[in-house]
């Protein structure tokens, strides 16, 4: 009798802003102004963080995490910058909101990396503004500090692992980097970062240093931090800062459902290939909560991107095992675990694999199906029966 499941490793979102899940649907309407770009959009999410009570977001965190089990995924990265009330003043426990977040995704059955955000500026000479208060921190040891507390707590737990991000070259300044890195080097912590997201992000690298964001990164030893280091979108690198990150062993995290919402552009993928980047993907908006849409976006941007099919050559392991791992192992190893933690299961019988060869239907599974073929998802399975590509 022929198998009615195909069970592979579980997905990963190595990036996630959960909150930003109560914003689905809300800014998709033109807005006053009329030019609507990522910081019109930014500005609708700030609305949002202002508003957000410790109430409102572990229900909004709830649904956002049940909603990623649900098509497959059992490890979730939260790049968490949400840390103190409306008007800056940290919770009388600086670390409730972090704490809120973790108590969801266990309850909601996810493994979680909290990446502990770092954010002090709205830019180069520029005080925190508006929402952005809530983010910010005024000295580098109130982050260390809200690290440590955090390791401390969850120390041994399997499920969960602390990690450091300092949001962007825009909001850290760059004297904290270097800190910033060697205190997660000694610590074995995930280092993950939004990196060239934005033009206007590289014109005030730029203007303000004379480097380009990862030439900053590279002076300041945060790329010596190897697959520790996930630069987030990717999306505005030279070629030459691809070969960068490709030398040090580091990571490139596309979300690519969120990066075409917000008209960012799609990443070079062609010069992250040919420098040996590890790549990973992430959910982060929340504008869809679609794995399979995430990883495909990786290599169906860059058709969009070259005019080209099939833009990566390589026959072993083939295009569809590649993406696939980004989507799950590769991704839980940028958040600090061994392994996917577990499989999620396909229905061969759902009508996607209908008239598919057998020999096809990864590639099937990886451009054509949806979170509806997901029959559900096994934690911490024996690593003899783990899903393998």
């Amino acid at each position: 009798m022929a198998a009615t499941t195909l069970r592979l490793p579980a997905f990963t979102t190595a990036h996630s802003h959960v909150f930003q899940r109560a914003m689905r649907g809300l800014a998709q309407r033109p807005g006053p102004g009329g030019t609507d770009d990522f910081w019109s959009w930014r500005t609708a999410m700030y609305n949002l963080a202002a508003s957000m009570t410790p109430e409102r977001l572990s229900q909004v965190a709830r649904v956002a995490y049940r909603e990623l089990r649900l098509t497959g995924v059992l490890t979730v990265g939260e790049f968490h910058y949400l840390h103190h009330q409306p008007d800056g003043t940290p919770y009388a426990q600086r670390t409730l909101l972090a704490d809120l977040l973790i108590d969801a995704a266990r309850a909601e059955g996810l493994r979680i990396a909290l990446l502990r955000a770092v954010y002090h500026r709205a830019g180069p000479g520029r005080p925190p503004e508006g929402a952005q208060r809530r983010f910010c921190d005024e000295e580098l040891d109130m982050v260390f500090r809200d690290v440590e507390e955090l390791q401390a707590r969850y120390r041994g737990a399997s499920d969960v692992r602390i990690g450091l991000a300092p949001h962007s070259v825009r909001a850290v300044p760059p004297s904290w980097l270097g800190p910033l890195a060697a205190f997660a080097a000694e610590r074995g912590l995930p280092f993950h970062m939004h990196v060239a997201e934005q033009p206007g992000e590289v014109e005030s690298c730029l203007a303000e240093t004379g480097r380009r964001p990862v030439e900053l990164l590279d002076q300041e030893g945060v790329l010596q931090l190897g697959a520790k280091m996930v630069a987030v979108h990717g999306t505005h690198l030279m070629p030459e800062e691809a070969a960068r990150l490709g030398r040090q062993g580091c990571f490139v995290c596309i979300n690519a459902t969120t990066e075409r919402d917000l008209g960012d552009g799609h990443p070079n993928l062609g010069a992250l290939r040919k420098a040996g980047v590890r790549l990973c993907t992430g959910i982060d908006s929340y504008v869809m909560t679609d794995p399979f849409e995430e990883m495909r976006g990786i290599e169906l941007g860059e058709r969009l991107r070259t005019l080209q099919r099939v833009t990566e050559r390589q026959e072993t392991p083939t295009l569809a095992e590649r993406l696939w791992a980004a989507a799950s192992i590769e991704g839980a190893k940028s958040l600090g675990f061994e392994d996917a933690g577990g499989v999620v299961l396909l229905d061969l019988t759902h009508p996607t694999f209908a008239l598919v060869d057998p020999e096809y239907l990864l590639d099937a599974a990886v451009f054509s199906a949806g979170p509806s073929v997901v029959k559900g998802v096994e934690s911490e399975v024996p690593d003899d029966t783990q899903g393998r590509l």
